[in-house]
């Protein structure tokens, strides 16, 4: 069953320019796909790739603090319901966490994003990329 949505998710892009995408009172947008006998609300989220910024020159203690505020800012953002998913790399390059946004337009997710104090600060830059997903999909 996970194959088969990770696969439908994939086949889904080509079907957007024919699928009829809905936008609702709060103005998220979704739209239906059926494969086979089962029917997946599809939802557009935010995708943020988290990414080594030009200002990491800090001090330990400045960066601790730093990162200290940007996990307060990331429970921000999910005590508000706009985060669904956040967490770092197991690895040191430069792509440094992910984070998926539940908000309704790129305008707002620019702005969660913006205001990151590690983002303000130089120590983190950024990829924004609206990303359709399953409603309801889960890791496991």
């Amino acid at each position: 069953m996970r194959t088969l949505i990770i696969l439908s998710i994939l086949l889904c892009f080509p079907l957007l320019s024919v699928a009829q995408v809905k936008v609702d009172d709060q103005g998220f947008e979704t739209f239906e796909m059926t494969e086979g006998d089962t029917t997946f609300v599809m939802k557009k989220y935010f995708l943020v790739l988290l990414k080594s910024g030009d200002q990491r020159n800090q001090d330990e203690l400045e960066a601790a603090k730093i990162q200290t505020a940007h996990l307060a800012h990331m429970d921000s953002l999910a005590n508000l319901g706009q985060l669904d998913m956040a967490g770092p790399m197991g690895d040191n390059g430069d792509l440094k966490g992910i984070v998926v946004l539940r908000v309704p337009t790129m305008e707002r997710a620019k702005a969660c994003v913006q205001a990151d104090p590690a983002v303000r600060a130089g120590r983190l830059s950024y990829e924004l990329h609206p990303w359709w997903a399953a409603k309801g999909s889960m890791l496991r």
